[in-house]
């Protein structure tokens, strides 16, 4: 990502080993640089000793913020609290591509709330499996790529991917309900960079029509869960969950229509807090601030 010279809202995230000073550390260094808090949030894991925080601030004259400079102090900062953290812009646009095969439904969602400006994504292509979708995100504007996959050509199929993320400088790649399983290799290069969807009734129900399973067995919720890719199959941090009430009444379709609300719900919320930074990796875990 490029922060435009003309910035003028920041925003850092950290974490580190906790410990006394991290927030005056932190307020010293802003005021220094003649910046105000416009929002602050914190939090410290007792069961891990680790504080998070994250900070967005303004020059007080509102003149653009030098980013230069404050990564310069915040290196140092960060070396003398072993902190992980990450300075940007509060306003740029996330390089996204949206991987998807059939279903229609979170690509539509995320590429209509990004149109209203809902979301601040720079969707620089639709990448599917299937040629099925192309005509949503031409209606959108956004390029799309259509990139077979078999069991013979996923090699050459990954290799595609990445040098579309690399010659595109891509920050994010969100795979919406893209129905490949990525190769322990590809998951380690998006390590981080990379949010999926699923529903939540797994691993009670897998395989094939997970909602007639559900319908047989009586279920009462359904829902869906975001997580950032990783190697273990539908196990990375959770970034987000959707719950929806269901009961008798609903046919194996209707849940299937409700499920398909609550994983578009539950994708835009983890990619917009991916994309303004509120989301801190913690092992296994995440710590957001929404």
């Amino acid at each position: 990502m490029t922060v435009p010279t003309d910035a003028r809202r920041g925003v850092l995230l950290l974490s580190c080993p906790d410990t006394l000073g991290i927030v005056n550390a932190v307020s010293e260094l802003l005021l220094q640089e003649e910046c105000t808090i416009v929002q602050s949030q914190q939090f410290g894991d007792a069961m891990n000793d680790t504080f998070f925080m994250r900070v967005e601030f303004k020059r007080i004259d509102e003149s653009p913020l030098d980013f230069e400079r404050l990564h310069s102090r915040m290196h140092t900062v960060g070396e003398r609290l072993a902190m992980t953290w990450h300075l940007a812009d509060a306003s740029e646009r996330l390089r996204v591509v949206i991987m998807v095969s059939k279903f229609a439904h979170c690509l539509n969602d995320l590429l209509f709330r990004n149109s209203i400006g809902e979301l601040n994504l720079d969707v620089v292509a639709v990448v599917s499996n299937h040629p099925d979708l192309g005509r949503i995100a031409d209606s959108f504007g956004v390029p799309f790529r259509h990139i077979p996959v078999t069991k013979e050509t996923k090699p050459q199929a990954e290799a595609a991917l990445l040098d579309l993320v690399r010659e595109n400088d891509v920050d994010l790649v969100v795979l919406a309900r893209y129905m490949q399983i990525l190769s322990d290799d590809l998951c380690k290069q998006l390590d981080g960079k990379a949010i999926n969807i699923h529903h939540s009734m797994l691993p009670s129900f897998k395989g094939a029509k997970p909602y007639h399973q559900a319908h047989a067995r009586g279920v009462k919720f359904i829902g869906a869960t975001a997580h950032y890719v990783t190697a273990d199959l539908d196990e990375g941090p959770i970034i987000e969950q959707e719950l929806i009430r269901v009961d008798h009444s609903l046919a194996p379709d209707e849940l299937a229509a409700r499920g398909r609300e609550a994983e578009s719900r539950a994708l835009a919320r983890a990619v917009r807090w991916h994309s303004e930074n509120r989301v801190a990796v913690a092992g296994n875990r995440t710590v957001v601030f929404p």
